[in-house]
């Protein structure tokens, strides 16, 4: 009872001191902003690329540019790099530069400088890059993601750098999307567990210390869901389907403590995103609770005119965006926007409350994260970059993404023994092992990666020696040499299997944009001839998205998804094909078997039903070459029946589920235990499935545990057709691995 009593007098001093220490922040950012003229809270609000204030050099400032910024127009944000990433010694130079030159204002604001660490501090040389959040999203561990933002956010505070984009919490339903690999995938739970469990990370050690940033989740909203899967393009949605697939993961980052958000650059049933006051303050400041800072994306006040042509000016974009809620206009390549928002504001097209409001918010911010005490990079920050232990969580984390999708005769794992070709043109690439936003936006440079990046065919060679293995691979994810048909033919003639290595090379945003997702021709044949050897194959798999393999697919012995899954991909693709390590991925997607048919797993009932003719149903709508959810293992699990605390859900109680997992083969082992529920009628047609809940554990062979669940009525819930997110009463299925279990909800 004391120990009881002790832990509650300590939470309610910590509540007390918090509150404390926000009145106080809020008094100083109120006394700011009344010495404040017009243009010093308009540059506040301005963001400008590091280009506009740098030489052609990367890293090296034009001192006389940065004054203009600066001191001429008082611009308060600076974000991105000019071409690749810099050394820690860089940064520090560069933020030092920056911050003295807001020393030089009349009221010495600092500046906030933010950057996109995607996957890892991706702008400074020699950080730890960990798998995207599609590789992470697979590992069904939100440790793992926890651990890694983490460690992204102390290698981001020792470049001196406090804000951080990310995570994205955009739903991949979509695989055509090029920015598919920094979702979650296609499941909201699953998404918005893991987005709040980011931010909570970057965020929870609080913002002064220097192990914190401020996070900023993106895109709000629907950005993912580009009818055509092209970046930037317009998105149709009804509102039901926004609410229950998209915003939910917005809702949980706010209640994670997100302290900015960034908007979706796209248009919504016609209307640009930037320009929706419903969205931008019904929905997000009203509806959900936001407070925090709202940042615009690259370019897009001045793209309300410009492309979306929905502002006949670029005076009345600014106005229409700043309206709207925006606080922070990304210009970023020059001075337009500054200039703008003053005539807007002279003009009284924009209200000095509607700038006091935007201006609060981003004092408030640079407030808590200290910048106001020190605006440099933190001494204490800098001891905190390049840790060893940041590689070993980085290679479990690539480890535990590895999802094996096929073993026929229980190939794999291989011998040590077995002499191996290594094939394909993802076998000695880097680049196509971390893809999107490492070291440069495209991340296909592999200069700057460290030097000991491994790549496939060398930790296959590490693991069976240089005796046992050929390769008819080469350097360079486009070689040509990589997809020579006959080169591999000559190398497989003494082999006894071929790992052949295949995907996509690095890509972000928009140059990732593709028409189709098959697998690339060359790709193919260089597949089908590896199939007409004779010899197994096994493929590995580096990619963003699914590419297509259905056509090869029934030839492949095995499949092994390695997805971009950062500094230790290589590695771990190594351990799972040897067997040093148990694979226990789980796939965040469907993986369909052609474009005609992207189905998803929470489809709707209609989806499931094929009518050849009306008394002919079939019910197979549903049938992607490998499930959401799948991942195999080199032992098995069996499930107990499902144990419930009571057959009744009544309104405000909560459910038990207990089910006990058995680890009934010969290896130790990871594995992923999933809770799914189906609402079997309501008032709109339910989901087939819905996944609610999981845990990772971890079981030697022959061990077993019993696993509870607890789940209330929100884990039942749904948007209706008044767009109401309601529980309605009547019957439920529960489902885990194959056991099924009902209950009843009652209000």
């Amino acid at each position: 009872m004391k120990k009881i009593i002790l832990l509650l007098t300590t939470f309610l001093i910590n509540i007390h001191m918090n509150a404390q220490t926000k009145n106080g922040d809020q008094q100083k950012v109120a006394a700011i902003l009344k010495q404040m003229t017009l243009e010093e809270k308009v540059g506040q609000m301005t963001q400008v690329t590091l280009g506009v204030v740098s030489t052609v050099t990367d890293g090296v400032l034009d001192l006389a540019n940065l004054k203009k910024a600066i001191v001429d127009y008082k611009v308060g944000s600076i974000l991105n790099v000019t071409g690749h990433a810099l050394t820690l010694n860089e940064w520090k130079k560069l933020i030092t530069q920056i911050q003295d030159e807001s020393k030089n204002t009349r009221l010495k604001i600092p500046v906030l400088y933010g950057l996109d660490a995607i996957h890892g501090q991706t702008y400074t040389l020699g950080s730890t890059l960990f798998p995207q959040n599609i590789a992470l999203a697979a590992t069904r561990n939100i440790d793992i993601v926890k651990s890694v933002a983490k460690v992204t956010a102390a290698e981001l505070r020792a470049s001196g750098v406090r804000w951080n984009y990310a995570p994205v919490l955009d739903c991949g339903r979509q695989p055509l999307w090029s920015r598919f690999p920094e979702t979650y995938g296609e499941d909201v739970y699953l998404g918005k567990t893991m987005g709040a469990t980011a931010v909570r990370a970057y965020e929870e050690d609080g913002l002064k210390n220097p192990t914190a940033v401020a996070s900023c989740m993106k895109h709000y909203l629907g950005y993912s869901a580009s009818r055509t899967g092209k970046d930037r393009t317009p998105i149709y949605l009804p509102e039901i389907e926004l609410r229950e697939y998209y915003l939910p993961q917005f809702a949980a980052a706010i209640k994670a403590g997100c302290s900015s958000i960034m908007i979706n650059g796209s248009e919504i049933n016609g209307i640009p995103v930037h320009s929706s006051k419903y969205l931008l303050t019904d929905v997000l400041r009203k509806e959900l609770g936001f407070e925090g800072v709202i940042d615009t994306d690259w370019e897009d006040i001045i793209r309300l005119h410009t492309r979306h042509n929905v502002a006949p000016t670029p005076l009345d974009a600014v106005a229409m965006g700043i309206n709207a809620g925006i606080d922070m206009s990304m210009v970023p390549n020059d001075f337009s926007f500054y200039k703008l928002l003053l005539e807007a504001v002279q003009k009284k097209m924009v209200s000095m409350d509607r700038i006091n409001d935007a201006v609060t918010r981003i004092l408030m911010m640079k407030m808590k994260l200290g910048l106001f005490d020190n605006p440099y990079p933190e001494l204490a920050a800098e001891t905190n970059f390049g840790k060893a232990s940041y590689q070993e969580i980085a290679l479990d984390a690539a480890r535990e993404s590895m999802t094996l999708l096929k073993n026929n005769n229980s190939i794999l794992p291989l011998k040590k023994s077995s002499k191996i070709l290594v094939a394909g043109p993802a076998a000695q690439t880097i680049s196509g092992l971390n893809g999107a936003w490492s070291y440069t936006w495209q991340g296909k440079d592999e200069q700057w990666y460290p030097e000991d990046s491994r790549t496939i065919l060398q930790t296959i060679s590490n693991k069976a020696g240089a005796a046992n293995v050929v390769t008819s691979s080469v350097k360079g994810f486009e070689n040509s040499q990589n997809y020579d048909v006959e080169k591999l033919k000559a190398a497989a003639v003494n082999v006894d299997v071929i790992v052949l290595c295949l995907g996509e090379n690095a890509y972000a945003e928009s140059p990732g944009n593709t028409r189709d997702l098959a697998l690339p021709d060359n790709q193919r044949l260089l597949a089908e001839a590896a199939i007409a050897t004779g010899k197994p194959v096994v493929l590995i798999l580096t990619e963003g998205r699914p590419l297509f393999i259905t056509g090869i697919e029934p030839a492949i012995k095995a499949i092994l998804m390695g997805y971009w899954s950062g500094k230790k991909t290589a590695e771990a693709i190594g351990d799972v094909l040897f067997g040093d390590y148990n694979p226990s991925g789980r796939l965040p997607f469907s993986y369909s078997k052609s474009m005609g048919e992207i189905v998803l797993y929470d489809r709707k009932p209609s989806e499931d039903i094929r009518e050849i003719f009306n008394e002919n149903v079939l019910m197979n709508g549903y049938d992607p070459l490998f499930p959401f959810g799948w991942g195999l293992s080199y032992t098995t699990f069996d499930y107990s029946d499902i144990g419930l605390s009571s057959s009744t859900l009544k309104a405000n109680d909560k459910l038990i589920v207990k089910v006990t997992v058995r680890n009934t083969g010969t290896m130790d082992g990871k594995h992923s235990v999933e809770l799914y529920t189906h609402d079997m009628y309501a008032s709109i047609t339910p989901n087939m499935k819905r996944l609610r809940a999981f845990q990772k554990i971890f079981l030697k062979a022959g061990e077993s545990k019993e696993l509870s669940f607890t789940i209330d009525k929100n884990d039942l819930a749904f948007v209706n057709g008044e767009l109401k997110t309601v529980t309605e009463p009547g019957a439920f299925e529960i489902m885990i691995g194959d056991k099924k279990a009902n209950i009843n909800y009652e209000q």
